[in-house]
């Protein structure tokens, strides 16, 4: 705590910082930034950088002493969400993801989700059957390295590269197979477009999963999607909600609550326990920006606090910036020429999920295995409130944004559980940050998942009670926002996120940043 202090002592008498952000591509944005610029003018700066418009999908992530990963709030001073000295180092990344990739306007904003989702199918977030996995695969390696030529690539040639946290010498031939036969002719744009259709259709498209435990103490976890908020367990996708159904959001210490009204009125709560009450904010407020993003159709719909209100009880965090149906009208006036793309070939990556996820299967690829020190860059450090809810102003477009055949999907696994892929989804290792040097020395990582447990129940009309005036977040069952005064059967809407203290790693050096 005393070298917190002085190192925020030492940073205040500076004017200038220095700043580090990891792209997508995994190539390095360094900028100087003031003691009092904001995350906006930092995100700004970025988006320059990489000539992108349709920007509101993305974000700048960081992690903090203790490796718990937060999101950039553009309205506050970066230098106040961080605690280390600088340099500052942190990643750009997707934070919503398009509901239907298909629809943006731009090549580069299609470029930019690819690469996210590449990483996510890499990291093991983006899990699917074997199938499908193959053909994801195909499509990247038709994209970034093109048509099959029987002159640079010989036999075994897929096994070079790995795009999945492992894989076996038979998926290997299919996707070889596929990208011989399928593909040949598609360009780049066309493959990666075909990518993210195909990966859009999954049901962990657009999950970035918060480690939880239910009321048994079995690990789950939790995700906020395009679509809705799911659960994911083994190899199953066990609970489904669309954002229309969600009526509040709530966190209290390491628990965190969904309440939902379903069809015939029937009322459900879900309850799990995150890590640490940090994650669980970060969940929640994850949760918070996620639902604002794809429920509402304005902005201004979002209840904002007063500062004035001292009796106020609860975070005033909220959801800034336009939603998912302001971003698209705005796309839709885009009038330029299509900037030029500079597309990074196909290579391993840095991150080295053979060492995050054990030893790969013994048809991976001979490499020898790398490892990397990895030190976990200093930020901001959560304040712990004891309980809290959002309301949130909804409207009732309902699924307006969820494309026809995947809302078909969606429906059709209603009420029951999804298989989502052949093995179990645990993408534990995916929290770790992205190492910023490799080394000849192994890396030491030791896995810790605190908590407790879920639970689903009924919700009886006589239990639903009026909450206070700091946890309401009011919907109606037309999905409009409710006035305080009838807000007693009605919930909210917010969540915070809960991703943090499972991976405990124990390798100093400096500097990195989250997936």
């Amino acid at each position: 705590m005393l070298s917190r202090l002085m190192s925020g002592s030492i940073r205040n008498l500076e004017r200038e910082y220095n700043c580090t952000v990891r792209l997508l591509d995994d190539t390095e944005y360094t900028c100087t930034i003031q003691r009092d610029a904001k995350g906006q003018y930092l995100f700004d700066l970025i988006c320059h950088h990489l000539n992108l418009l349709e920007k509101d999908y993305f974000g700048i992530r960081y992690v903090d002493p203790d490796k718990q990963r937060h999101w950039l709030e553009f309205t506050k001073s970066i230098a106040k969400q961080m605690k280390s000295q600088p340099p500052f180092t942190m990643c750009f990344r997707v934070k919503f993801y398009p509901p239907d990739p298909a629809a943006l306007k731009e090549e580069i904003t299609r470029y930019l989700v690819f690469l996210q989702i590449k990483r996510d199918l890499y990291h093991g977030r983006l899990l699917c059957k074997t199938s499908d996995a193959a053909i994801l695969a195909a499509y990247i390696l038709q994209a970034e390295i093109g048509d099959y030529d029987p002159g640079k690539h010989p036999e075994g040639y897929s096994s070079k590269f790995q795009f999945f946290p492992k894989h076996s010498e038979k998926l290997e031939r299919r996707i070889a197979e596929i990208h011989k036969t399928e593909l040949s002719g598609q360009s780049p744009d066309t493959s990666e477009l075909n990518f993210l259709q195909k990966a859009q259709m999954l049901e962990t498209y657009g999950v970035d999963p918060h480690p939880c435990k239910d009321v048994s103490g079995n690990p789950a976890f939790l995700a906020f999607t395009p679509f809705g908020f799911v659960v994911l367990q083994g190899n199953k996708r066990i609970h489904f909600l669309k954002w229309n159904e969600v009526t509040k959001l709530k966190f209290e210490g390491k628990t965190f609550h969904i309440y939902a009204n379903q069809k015939e009125d029937k009322k459900i709560i879900l309850t799990y326990f995150a890590p640490t009450p940090e994650a669980c904010k970060h969940l929640w407020k994850c949760g918070v920006e996620n639902q604002a993003f794809y429920k509402l159709e304005k902005s201004s719909q979002v209840r904002t606090v007063s500062s004035s209100n001292l009796f106020f009880k609860g975070s005033r965090f909220r959801f800034s910036g336009r939603v998912a149906k302001e971003v698209m009208e705005q796309s839709a006036k885009i009038k330029r020429e299509p900037p030029e793309i500079h597309r990074a070939g196909l290579v391993p990556s840095r991150s080295c999920p053979s060492i995050t996820h054990g030893p790969r299967l013994s048809s991976v690829p001979r490499t020898r295995r790398r490892a990397v020190h990895i030190s976990i860059m200093e930020g901001l450090e959560s304040l712990r409130d004891s309980a809290h809810s959002t309301p949130v102003r909804s409207a009732s477009h309902g699924d307006s944004f969820v494309p026809r055949s995947r809302s078909l999907a969606a429906d059709a696994c209603e009420g029951g559980s999804a298989v989502i892929a052949d093995e179990a989804y645990s993408p534990s290792d995916s929290v770790l940050p992205t190492p910023v040097a490799e080394h000849s020395l192994e890396l030491a990582i030791s896995r810790q998942i605190n908590g407790a447990p879920c639970s689903i129940e009924e919700e009886k009309e006589s239990e639903a009670g009026t909450p206070t005036a700091g946890e309401v977040a009011e919907f109606g069952p037309d999905g409009k926002a409710l006035s305080p005064e009838h807000a007693g059967e009605a919930g909210a809407s917010p969540l915070g996120e809960v991703e943090q203290a499972m991976v405990c790693l124990q390798v100093p050096l400096a500097g990195g940043p989250a997936h």
